[in-house]
């Protein structure tokens, strides 16, 4: 926030007061009301580049389309335009279908270096606007050359149905949805395209039977012709941000840049339902649960990307505290028929958090029902096994944690949970250490795991080897209660008593309930067998 100057009257209706309101807003989480403050802010002093800056950031991250292309042009005008507000740009420059702009907006990406990737397929889209088509292809000896391969084929596909090629999509379209095979708007999206131009067969084959997500669209595609425009240069750019933005999602320190591409995307093409879902998930990821709401209304429920939006929902009501309605959705999308296994999953995981573990349980079991005969995935396991050992049914989470491990030998977060487990009732203690051992040296880096595999070290009277692998982990993870705890613990046993203290507080910072409790009294007493680690 900007101060005012000591004793000075600050007029309401100051440019400075103004931003102070929006930064006030913005701090406590009140997205929508800060964005209408900075848009004042900017009106009331356009050259403060603060101002804009900010304004720049909460109108992409709101959706407000207006704002954020006044405080791109501010900021441009500045010399301080982010590198994705060429990429705004880019997408108003398709949407007026001004080519020769967007074609200097390419170069301009290109300098800028940071999405220079996009400029073959931007370039393609940007040929079909001037009536012409330019071939898609990647220089090998391109330094980004294997990024930009990540995005071509499924622009590949969708230049030749723009063409009306179906033949010639066949194959970019298998390896699209070979790379992203879960993913269900994909497939929609492709199926649209598709049935659009006749290929009915085609699509039908994108949208397998007995799930619930295709359920409408299959039974359209099969009854009636379904009409389908070719896409314009801002959709298709759009559909590739909207991909980007999943891609950079799927790492929690890229969600900023992330929700910016997705916002950007629903700018291009503001009537795709597949972008509004992106967005919606990456606002609930980022804190924003409320305009994610907001973004899944924007989806016709009774359409074809209905279920998917719901999905969404069911997430962002949660986030947003509205556990009730969230269990309510969940559980009406879990009982349809034919609901897919993430249905279920996604109902077992609410469930657990609310500590009904037997309910999660179940949740679990009927998603990996889905597969029939065939072996679930070891994950379904893993998660029905973690909800039967909290709701304390040890003995039935033991079996299903060791047909995870038998399904999935080497994997790191079986091997340590089931070894943990173990550790934790004092059983088989010598087949667990195994375990843990087997899971750092199969992933050294996991903190989690280090500390699991010093504690099962300590438990069995090894002390001097605990200590410095305990160390390790908790110069992995900081602030975790239990590492800190559990290095506290090893500590003092080594005779490390001042050492053992100061991890102990380290442990209490974020400690709560019994473990506060507990950690209290042993750094004012020291280790007592009362007071030991679970």
């Amino acid at each position: 926030m900007i101060p005012a100057a000591a004793g000075a009257s600050v007029d309401p209706q100051s440019a400075l007061h103004t931003y102070a309101q929006a930064r006030l807003a913005d701090s406590d989480g009140a997205l929508a009301l800060a964005v209408a403050h900075y848009g004042e802010a900017l009106a009331l002093d356009p050259d403060r580049v603060e101002i804009a800056e900010r304004a720049y950031v909460q109108a992409l991250e709101s959706g407000d389309k207006a704002l954020a292309l006044r405080s791109a042009a501010l900021l441009d005008q500045a010399g301080l335009l982010p590198r994705d507000g060429t990429l705004l740009r880019i997408g108003e420059a398709l949407e007026q279908r001004n080519w020769i702009a967007a074609a200097t907006l390419a170069d301009r990406m290109e300098e800028e270096g940071n999405f220079a990737f996009l400029g073959p397929i931007l370039r393609s889209w940007i040929a079909v606007g001037e009536g012409g088509s330019v071939p898609l292809a990647i220089d090998a000896k391109d330094r980004f050359a294997a990024l930009a391969q990540r995005y071509v084929d499924e622009h590949q596909a969708l230049l030749a149905l723009n063409a009306g090629d179906v033949e010639g999509a066949k194959l970019p379209l298998r390896r699209a949805i070979a790379l992203r095979p879960a993913d269900a708007g994909l497939r929609l999206s492709f199926a649209t395209q598709l049935a659009g131009r006749k290929a009915k067969a085609e699509a039908l084959l994108l949208l397998p039977p007995g799930q619930a997500h295709f359920r409408q669209a299959r039974a359209e595609i099969e009854r009636r012709r379904i009409k389908a425009a070719p896409l314009t240069p801002a959709q298709g750019y759009a559909r590739l941000l909207a991909r980007l933005a999943v891609d950079i999602g799927s790492d929690r320190e890229g969600i900023g840049l992330a929700l910016r591409l997705a916002r950007i995307a629903t700018f291009a093409d503001p009537d795709s339902p597949e972008n509004h879902i992106i967005a919606a998930r990456l606002l609930t990821v980022a804190g924003f649960a409320k305009a994610a709401i907001a973004q899944v209304d924007k989806v016709p429920p009774a359409g074809w990307y209905g279920a998917l939006a719901q999905a969404e929902r069911v997430d962002a009501l949660a986030a947003d505290g509205q556990i009730d309605a969230a269990l309510t959705l969940a559980r009406t999308l879990a009982a349809e028929p034919d609901a897919e296994a993430e249905r279920h999953v996604r109902l077992g995981r609410l469930l657990a958090e609310q500590r009904d573990f037997d309910g999660a349980a179940a949740a679990f079991r009927a998603a990996q029902a889905r597969f029939g005969d065939a072996a679930p995935p070891w994950s379904l396991l893993l998660f029905e096994g973690s909800a039967l050992e909290q709701g304390k049914r040890w003995d039935e989470a033991r079996a299903v944690l060791e047909r995870a491990a038998a399904l999935a030998p080497n994997e790191p977060v079986i091997l340590n949970y089931l070894g943990y487990a173990q550790i934790e009732r004092r059983q088989n203690v010598a087949a667990a250490l195994d375990m843990l051992k087997k899971a750092s040296a199969l992933k050294p880096q996991d903190p989690s795991i280090t500390d699991s595999l010093g504690w099962a070290q300590f438990v069995t009277g090894d002390v001097k080897a605990a200590v410095p692998v305990l160390e390790r982990a908790a110069a992995g993870a900081p602030a975790d209660v239990t590492i800190n705890e559990h290095l506290g613990d090893a500590l003092w046993t080594a005779g490390r008593r001042y050492e053992a203290r100061y991890a102990w507080a380290a442990a209490s910072i974020h400690a709560e309930g019994d473990v506060a409790t507990r950690i209290a009294a042993k750094t004012k007493e020291g280790l007592k067998p009362e007071y030991a680690a679970p």
